[in-house]
């Protein structure tokens, strides 16, 4: 094996050699603080409301989080001609530290929603940019290596954002919890147009495509709403109108000159919406993991800090199979993410058996298989999530690379926000609250898990007509 400062190295180290440090520890600080801050801002947030108030605004802390980061994405490919992409990155990480002080000094949480959402803004732009710049930073075999640190860099944070939120959790202590990212920002921003390319502006437009961005904002916001909404009949019709809203947006998306995702990006003939739509369907999937806390608390009676770190197992899974898979190539890439997409399909389904039952004495054996279950979701994701990017940015037109990797992030949310959603209706809809205890958990965790193992089966249909990756076309 070649040694790490080797060009032809493919091990993840070389993202590390002298030539790629200063940037690869740039970009994976990015990913790092938009993580980090995810589950520490999610470990805080009853603390916040204990001492400023605010609980029917709480569920806002994380839509307009959500929404803002989409948006965020979205500039990277609308950003002003002379701006390039590690002025981009400074401009990113300053609306976090900026969004990140509101948060730390607001008097009320409607303070706090306009800092988060100036928060999530940068947020998205960092992570965007996380993926925007492997083509400029690194050689084309490092690219799912990249990718691969990603992933790492989500499983560590799953485990050091809950601890570090921990410490901030009593009385106004959780104002530090916003105020010590600032520093860490403050030195992104400034070391960013030192450490990273300004990065080729090959865009042949830069008007932004504003109702596109409406509909999509509307979609979130439509959604976010009926995850919260009480009565039934109104989440129905609140998932029915975001549904008319990605409808509209996909119809004016084809027709449109200026698009949010790149050519070809919603039309499902068109290999790059495939990916498009099996990352949506990956993402969507695995938001059901929201409720397994709940469901190993009260159905199983495990305690709440040992249900958050099972429930990270999703997180690990991801982060294992991704350094597992990482150096594959051609059709083994998309053999793995059609297994990946099948896995998680599966660990999904088999919740239903194993984690939606009353196991008041907490047996060891349903205990344990539920653990390898919840890591064989993560595990799946990350078999194809590298792959999938890879292939993002292979099947991108050259000027269309920026706009191609907004469009991970945007996929990457809204995955989340509606799987979340359709989540909250499902449950709420099937005995959660209704006749509520055990026996309504039981019957609202079977119907969850059976119905969400469906994306999945559809993602896995989405890989199965990829075509193979093109290597030894991209140089850096």
């Amino acid at each position: 094996m070649p040694p790490a400062d080797d060009p032809s190295s493919t091990s993840l180290w070389t993202l590390f050699s002298a030539k790629h440090l200063g940037a690869s520890l740039m970009l994976a600080g990015g990913i790092a603080l938009y993580a980090i801050e995810t589950y520490v801002t999610a470990t805080i947030m009853p603390s916040v409301v204990r001492d400023i108030g605010g609980l029917p605004l709480f569920a806002w802390v994380t839509t307009l989080y959500v929404t803002a980061s989409v948006l965020g994405s979205v500039f990277i490919a609308i950003r002003p001609r002379g701006l390039s992409l590690n002025r981009t990155y400074s401009v990113g990480a300053a609306l976090f530290l900026l969004g990140s002080a509101i948060c730390a000094a607001a008097p009320t949480m409607e303070i706090v929603l306009a800092g988060r959402a100036v928060q999530g803004f940068g947020a998205g732009t960092l992570a965007t940019l996380g993926y925007a710049f492997i083509r400029y930073v690194y050689p084309e075999h490092l690219w799912s290596k990249a990718t691969t640190l990603y992933a790492a860099i989500w499983g560590i944070s799953t485990f050091i954002g809950p601890t570090l939120g921990g410490f901030f959790a009593d009385g106004s202590a959780w104002r530090h919890a916003f105020a010590v990212i600032v520093p860490f920002a403050l030195l992104m921003s400034l070391l960013a147009p030192r450490l990273l390319p300004k990065g080729a502006d090959e865009r042949t437009e830069t008007k932004a495509p504003l109702w596109q961005m409406i509909l999509l904002s509307a979609s979130l916001l439509l959604v976010s709403f009926a995850s919260t909404a009480e009565k039934v009949d109104l989440r129905i019709w609140l998932v029915i109108g975001a549904l008319f809203a990605i409808a509209a947006l996909v119809w004016m998306e084809r027709r449109a000159t200026l698009r949010i995702l790149p050519r070809g990006g919603t039309v499902l003939s068109m290999p790059i919406a495939r990916v498009y739509g099996a990352m949506f369907m990956l993402l969507a999937a695995l938001t059901c993991d929201i409720y397994i806390p709940y469901f190993l608390q009260n159905l199983h009676a495990v305690p709440p800090l040992i249900s958050g770190y099972i429930v990270a197992l999703v997180a690990l899974g991801w982060t294992a199979s991704a350094f597992l898979c990482s150096d594959l190539k051609g059709k083994a890439m998309r053999r793995s993410i059609l297994a990946g997409a099948m896995l998680e399909s599966v660990c999904i389904g088999l919740l239903a058996v194993t984690l939606a039952r009353p196991n008041p004495e907490g047996d060891v054996l349903v205990l344990s298989a539920t653990a390898i279950l919840i890591f064989g979701m993560g595990f799946g994701v990350g078999l194809g999530w590298a792959h999938l990017v890879t292939h993002i940015l292979h099947l991108a037109e050259p000027d269309e690379k920026d706009k191609a990797s907004a469009g991970i992030t945007t996929m990457q949310s809204l995955g989340s926000a509606f799987g979340a959603a359709l989540s909250g209706v499902i449950v709420n809809s099937t005995g959660l609250l209704n006749p509520g205890g055990v026996e309504g958990a039981a019957s609202a965790g079977t119907w969850l898990f059976a119905l969400f193992a469906l994306p999945a089966v559809l993602a896995a249909l989405a890989a199965f007509s990829l075509p193979e990756p093109r290597y030894g076309t991209q140089t850096a």
